[in-house]
């Protein structure tokens, strides 16, 4: 196994520098919420009772961690929209926000048309493209986001004018207090697991060490179910990985009877279960039983804890920890994070079709 402590072996397998954006998270996330509070919204955005985000990719994980964040509101309801048509219920009470980071994404850009038809409110998050011109042609308002990098890499963009855009609109109390100590939280973290920290004192270097080889399982539960997914498509980018996520306490209800066969997955199979004091008391009770069956089933696992008391903190701590995690499976697995050329093959293949 490649040794991460070496700090050459960074600069041979990321040579686009994806590094320094996971650095610049932290500042990233600022930036989007000064930004965001800049944009001037529409006044009648305020007169909705449904949020329609659609998104795919990274570009629909800012919707899902918005989604979970919100759960305890009345309203809007918080929908997140992956494909080509927009949901039947869409009408004027309903914001739809179209976000795609290339601004060339065909299932948004799809369903974004179809609401040029409607009356609802309409929104862009992107840095141009198709949708930009689209949205400047139909004077629909725009986000843009200042970032160049890969769209995985701009989760500030994604996530953080979504909870500016309700604040601004009276669904959320203020959040500058709770943005910016969830930013001072992910550089006391950044501390923990930069590169230049040695494994044996970093707790990202540890758990990749331990994902090596192994076909990644994350589980994850209430507000950490996006956070969930969010581990799981880093390492299928970054880490070129097999990953998959579960969520709790559903898991329990169907995959604990699925830890027995084929015999083979057993020792091939790494489960990490994220973890934050927010969750139901149920729910943590649940945490420590799977445990005990994944132990008595010879499934190696490890329960991940966030960090900080709010929220969104105890989020973000653990995407970041999975951002950095992630890299370093890439890393292990002597991979370039940064191009994804599956994703470019598919999207070249259905570029000459014509459905």
């Amino acid at each position: 196994m490649t040794g991460l402590d070496n700090l050459e072996i960074y600069r041979r397998y990321d040579p686009d520098g994806m590094l320094s954006d996971l650095h610049g998270l932290p500042g990233q996330c600022r930036q989007a919420w000064e930004k965001a509070n800049r944009f001037a919204l529409p006044s009648d955005f305020k007169d909705i009772d449904k949020l329609v985000i659609c998104g795919m990719g990274a570009s629909a994980i800012g919707g899902d961690l918005l989604r979970s964040l919100t759960f305890g509101l009345s309203k809007p309801l918080v929908f997140v929209n992956r494909g080509y048509d927009l949901p039947a219920f869409v009408d004027s009470k309903t914001l739809v926000i179209a976000s795609s980071y290339s601004g060339n994404t065909e299932e948004i850009l799809s369903a974004f048309t179809q609401t040029l038809d409607t009356r609802c409110k309409k929104l862009v998050i992107t840095t141009g493209g198709k949708l930009g011109n689209l949205a400047q042609e139909k004077n629909v308002p725009t986000f843009t986001i200042d970032y160049h990098g890969q769209p995985r890499a701009a989760l500030g963009y994604s996530f953080i004018p979504l909870i500016a855009l309700l604040s601004k609109t009276g669904f959320l109390n203020n959040q500058s207090s709770g943005i910016e100590g969830m930013a001072q939280s992910l550089e006391a973290l950044l501390h923990d697991v930069a590169e230049n920290v040695a494994t044996p004192l970093n707790p990202a270097k540890q758990l990749a060490g331990k994902l090596f080889g192994k076909l990644v399982v994350i589980y994850g539960a209430g507000i950490l179910s996006a956070v969930a997914q969010r581990w799981k498509d880093q390492c299928n980018e970054n880490s070129k990985t097999w990953a998959f996520y579960e969520t709790l306490s559903e898991l329990n209800h169907n995959a604990v009877v699925g830890y027995e066969f084929p015999k083979e997955v057993t020792g091939k199979a790494f489960i990490l279960m994220l973890r934050c004091p927010s969750l139901h008391p149920r729910v943590l009770s649940r945490y420590q039983i799977t445990s005990e069956i994944l132990k008595k089933a010879a499934v190696g696992h490890e329960i991940v804890d966030s960090q900080g008391k709010e929220y969104l903190t105890q989020m973000m701590s653990l995407v970041f920890l999975g951002d950095w995690v992630s890299y370093y499976l890439a890393i292990l697995n002597h991979t370039d994070p940064t191009p994804v050329k599956a994703i470019d093959y598919l999207k070249k293949r259905l570029s000459g079709t014509n459905t």
